[in-house]
């Protein structure tokens, strides 16, 4: 099965994505939409898929502490991502080909819903049709994430694109070395390929490399994929304004940590010398409070991006950026929290989960609908 070919499945329109009231009716209408090998292409992690399922469990084994009888009538959800503000701490992460896979104008309708929201989008060098075309079709910058395709030259040929087209920023993928064994794709022979040019173009970079891609771009650096303290203080070392929690959805290494769980321990390494992002996992506004209460100053969704782009194309992913500052606002109010800088670590208590790790597990009212379904 070719995952190439499998292009734009019908989305919901305009006004029925207007319609959707839940986050989770947009993961079914993606789950109806999408064929099974490109749904488990984008849902499925690396190997045992134990990363991705700790990604849900130090996101679901956290509890958030609420304070009553505050005035919670006027609440702020803005944040700022390198002096940007954004209407909620909430940006889109790097999908990269499957953007192209599930919509004929790949990360075009992503990039107009990130700016019409009033948030960021992370554009990568493997989107459709053109990483210069999602940057052109929208007025303000964005931030450029690139994959190491060639050697130097290719390299810097590609960041004086992506500096021309106007992004602001430089995000670098340190995390995919080698391109992780996703057996969901390889088990129904789905063709997905690792990118174009040789890999060991991405499996030679190394810390120096960042200094003259900065220097080449001339824009604030983001190292995206770090997983330890020790890299953490090593990419600020070298030059990083923003480090970038990752795990690569769970899609790389196996028996990983999640994401939320190495957090603290980067924001600590760090120690404010550079803003911290964090993705892997976040699939409601009460994961978004725990990590910006652990320290990160904006929080990716990627796989959430991709079945809202399946679900209903750019009015499906503004649709989906809706209802997380509802949820974002709600829980606020709930918590007696007016604010985002009133969040630190004494807002979450461990806690046991109630639910059992999966992909899905943040939507029960979905998982019922699909055993029914089946």
């Amino acid at each position: 099965m070719a995952v190439e070919q499998l292009v734009d499945p019908p989305a919901a329109t305009q006004e029925e994505s207007r319609d959707f009231v839940s986050l989770q009716e947009i993961v079914r209408t993606a789950r109806q939409k999408l064929p099974p090998e490109l749904w488990d292409h984008l849902s499925g992690g690396a190997d045992s898929e134990t990363t991705l399922r700790r990604n849900r469990l130090a996101l679901d084994t956290l509890a958030l502490r609420q304070r009553v009888l505050v005035n919670v009538a006027d609440i702020d959800t803005r944040a700022t991502l390198l002096g940007q503000t954004l209407a909620t701490p909430v940006f889109l992460a790097p999908v990269g080909g499957f953007l192209g896979m599930c919509n004929a104008q790949g990360a075009v309708p992503v990039a107009r819903a990130a700016v019409a929201k009033r948030t960021t989008a992370f554009i990568s060098t493997a989107v459709k049709p053109t990483f210069e075309a999602a940057q052109k079709a929208v007025s303000e910058a964005l931030i450029f994430q690139l994959y190491v395709r060639s050697g130097r030259a290719w390299i810097e040929e590609t960041l004086d694109k992506a500096k021309n087209a106007g992004f602001r920023a430089l995000c670098v993928t340190v995390d995919r070395a080698w391109y992780g064994r996703r057996e969901r794709d390889i088990l129904s022979r789905a063709n997905v390929r690792e990118g174009f040019g040789d890999p060991k173009y991405q499996a030679s970079i190394v810390w120096s490399d960042l200094v003259w891609m900065k220097e080449r771009m001339g824009k604030p650096l983001v190292v995206k994929g770090i997983a330890t303290g020790e890299d953490a203080r090593l990419a600020v070392d070298y030059g990083a304004d923003v480090v970038y929690v990752s795990n690569h959805g769970g899609r790389q290494l196996d028996h990983g940590q999640g994401s939320l769980e190495v957090l603290p321990e980067v924001v600590d390494a760090v120690a404010g010398r550079a803003e911290v992002l964090v993705d892997g996992g976040i699939l409601r506004g009460t994961d978004v409070i725990k990590a910006i209460a652990l320290g990160a100053r904006a929080v990716g969704v990627g796989k959430l991006l991709g079945w809202s782009l399946a679900a209903g194309g750019q009015a499906g992913v503004e649709r989906m950026l809706e209802l997380l500052e509802v949820e974002i606002r709600t829980a606020m109010g709930l918590m007696g929290v007016t604010s985002l800088s009133e969040l630190n670590p004494g807002w979450v208590r461990p806690a046991i989960s109630a639910t059992a790790f999966g992909t899905t597990s943040a939507y029960p009212w979905y998982e019922e609908q699909l055993r029914k379904d089946m």
